[in-house]
C-alpha cells in the first residue's frame, strides 16, 4: 500500500469501508475521546487536506509519514467519522472532511489569535503572498498602512503556495492571483493585471514587442505547480504544448527559463518584482487578465484585516505616477 492510500508501517489497519467509525466520543475503551485532541490533530488534518498527500503533508511538517498517519487516525477515531477517503489511488476528503476542513481551519485561525491577545501586545498583521504580492501598488500600501497604524506592523511573507499560507493559518491575509479555489476564504478583488511571456534574454523571441500565445506553443512551458496559477490550460487544446518543466518556487521557475530550458508566463507584476539577468518578460497580447485578490479566513472578523482591505482599496485607486 502507497504511503497516500494508506497508513503507513507501524499504523493501526483501516477499519472496514464506510465513512463512520467507532466514536472515540462514546468512552469506547482504548480508542481517544475528543478531550484528548490537540491543536496538532487540526494543523496536520489542514495539511493533509491542502497538499492532497501523507507524504508531502509530513515533509511541510517535519514528521514522519507514519506519524502524521498515526495523529490523522487519532482524529478520525475521536470524531467517530472517517476525514479523509484512501480508498482511490489520490488521496481525497470525504464530505465530513470537506465540511470539517473549513471548522478547523477558523479554530486554528481563532487558537492563534487568542494566544496573540494574551501577550498583552498588538502582534504583526501578517500578510502572505506566493509571489509579486500587490505588484506596483505593494510600497505605497506598506507605506500607507504604516502611516495609518503605526503600533500595528504589517509582516509581508513569501510563502511558496497556493494560498500563501492563508490555509495553514500562517498569515491573517494573502495577495493572491488567479481564481481562488481553496475552501473557507472570503475574498475581495483588488485590481486586474496582464500576463508576459517570460524567455531567456539571448532567445529570439526576447527582441519581440510582443507574443501571442500561439507563439510559445512549441516550447517547453515552465510550471510553478506549488504556488503559481499558470497551467497547460492556458492555451486553446488545438495548439496546446506539450512539454513542460516544474519547479516549486519563484527562483527555480527563473533559474529554468534563463537557462533555455524553458519559457514561461507570470502577471505582469512579475517583471517589476522579479527582474532577472537572463530572464526578459514580453507582453502576451491574447492572454486573460488575472485577478489579484486580498484574502482571509472566512468567519474570522479581525478588524484589522478590514482596514488593510480598506486601504488596499483606496491605494489601488488613485493615479499612479508615471515614470
Amino acid at each position: 500500500m502507497s504511503a497516500d492510500s494508506g497508513r503507513g508501517t507501524g499504523d493501526r489497519h483501516d477499519r472496514p469501508g464506510g465513512t463512520e467509525r467507532a466514536a472515540g466520543r462514546t468512552g469506547h475503551p482504548g480508542l481517544p475521546s475528543l478531550r484528548t485532541l490537540e491543536i496538532r490533530h487540526l494543523r496536520c488534518f489542514l495539511a493533509i487536506a491542502e497538499e492532497g498527500s501523507v507524504t508531502r503533508a509530513a515533509e511541510r511538517l517535519r514528521l514522519t509519514q507514519p506519524a502524521v498517519s498515526r495523529t490523522l487516525a487519532a482524529l478520525e477515531d475521536a470524531l467517530g467519522v472517517r476525514l479523509v477517503d484512501r480508498s482511490t489511488h489520490h488521496l481525497a476528503l470525504t464530505a465530513h472532511g470537506r465540511v470539517f476542513r473549513d471548522r478547523a481551519s477558523a479554530a486554528v485561525t481563532a487558537f492563534e489569535a487568542a494566544l496573540d491577545a494574551g501577550r498583552g501586545s498588538p502582534r504583526p498583521l501578517r500578510v502572505g503572498h506566493p509571489w509579486s504580492a500587490a505588484g506596483p501598488y505593494t510600497t505605497p500600501l506598506l507605506r500607507r498602512w504604516r502611516a495609518a497604524h503605526p503600533s500595528v506592523p504589517l509582516e509581508l511573507l513569501r510563502i511558496d503556495d497556493r494560498t500563501a499560507g492563508l490555509t495553514r493559518g500562517l498569515v491573517d491575509a494573502a495577495f493572491l492571483r488567479g481564481p481562488v479555489t481553496a475552501p473557507g476564504l472570503e475574498t475581495a478583488v483588488l485590481y486586474e493585471e496582464g500576463q508576459v511571456a517570460a524567455v531567456a534574454s539571448d532567445s529570439a523571441l526576447a527582441g519581440r514587442s510582443g507574443l501571442a500565445l500561439a507563439d510559445l506553443a512549441d516550447r517547453t512551458i515552465a510550471l510553478n505547480t506549488v504556488s503559481g496559477v499558470t497551467t497547460l490550460d492556458l492555451w486553446p487544446s488545438a495548439i496546446r504544448p506539450t512539454s513542460t518543466v516544474t519547479v516549486a518556487n519563484t527562483d527555480d521557475w527563473l533559474a529554468a527559463i534563463a537557462a533555455d530550458r524553458a519559457v514561461g508566463v507570470s502577471a505582469t507584476a512579475t517583471a517589476d518584482i522579479h527582474p532577472h539577468a537572463g530572464v526578459a518578460y514580453v507582453p502576451l497580447t491574447d492572454a486573460p487578465r488575472l485577478p489579484v485578490t486580498l484574502a482571509w479566513p472566512a468567519g474570522v472578523a479581525d478588524p484589522r484585516v478590514r482596514d488593510l482591505l480598506d486601504l488596499a482599496r483606496e491605494v489601488v485607486a488613485e493615479p499612479r505616477p508615471g515614470p
